[in-house]
């Protein structure tokens, strides 16, 4: 794979991001997948997606989780439903994620990913305490299948994360970097998060937003890469200096509105073509 290789967001079932057949036509390099429900990830199933990427081409990066019950309507809501944080369904939730690592394997992908949720702030709290436990254990069974977890930011600043890593202490656990996701969840300015992260980003989203007038409180506003708030080219010129080199994957949910969800990808396709022809020449 070439260094800042361009993917997409895809999804088989969960209408989330693109078809793969769309992915195809974008003519990107990598993917990433959102996990299929347990029905679509029966053997059959997994033989037709690898039939799939092996005639496209393409390469399948991480295999995102998302739960039932889950709902990011606005911030608050989030807070209370998103993630391994909430402790009703936590249990739950971690075995769900363990039958996606499995399934991960079973797809030949390294990297398992989710929304970890708002973690609790005060370090000496048994909550904090319960969600460092239960993120271990995941990694511990990520590990047994040769695969890393990505922790994709948004609802943390760059230093809580840092700290929360540090305390989860396992050698394959890192960040998913999705620099709108700094902006419309209000944790921070994306560049200088993003050098505080360093060698922790393993993958990241390119997707851009405009700050909410109240950030933290009401959220920002997603819109097409490079009309929004992050700055593409700083971004890349950013990625380049903490050594990234891994896939620039497109990001735009509109499920809705497939025709222009895919033209606005299409033409972050071209914009990410041009930044990579000038920072990297090819």
């Amino acid at each position: 794979m070439k260094p800042w290789s361009i993917g997409v967001f895809t999804s088989i079932d969960a209408g989330l991001g693109v078809p793969l057949h769309v992915a195809k036509e974008l003519g990107v390099d990598t993917i990433q997948i959102h996990a299929p429900k347990p029905t679509s990830r029966t053997p059959l199933h997994v033989s037709k997606l690898l039939a799939q990427l092996s005639d496209t081409g393409i390469e399948a990066t991480a295999v995102f989780g998302g739960f039932e019950g889950e709902s990011y309507a606005d911030i608050p809501t989030t807070a209370a439903t998103v993630g391994l944080v909430p402790v009703g369904p936590r249990a739950e939730r971690l075995e769900e994620m363990k039958r996606i690592s499995d399934y991960a394997r079973a797809i030949d992908c390294s990297v398992v990913a989710l929304h970890l949720g708002y973690v609790p702030h005060d370090t000496s709290s048994a909550d904090y305490q319960d969600v460092v436990h239960v993120t271990r254990d995941l990694c511990r069974y990520a590990a047994n299948h040769g695969q890393n977890l990505h922790l994709e930011t948004g609802q943390e600043t760059a230093p809580n994360l840092v700290q929360f890593i540090s305390d989860v202490g396992t050698k394959n656990l890192f960040v998913n970097f999705d620099p709108a996701n700094m902006i419309l969840y209000g944790q921070g300015d994306p560049i200088e998060a993003l050098q505080i992260l360093g060698s922790l980003v393993r993958s990241v989203h390119c997707k851009d937003a405009k700050w909410s007038p109240q950030p933290g409180i009401t959220w920002g506003q997603e819109v097409p890469l490079g009309a929004g708030d992050v700055g593409m080219e700083r971004y890349l010129t950013t990625l380049q200096a903490i050594g990234y080199d891994g896939p620039l994957t497109i990001e735009r949910e509109i499920p809705q509105e497939p025709d222009r969800q895919k033209s606005e990808i299409g033409h972050a396709v071209e914009l990410l073509n041009k930044l990579r022809q000038k920072l990297l020449g090819y």
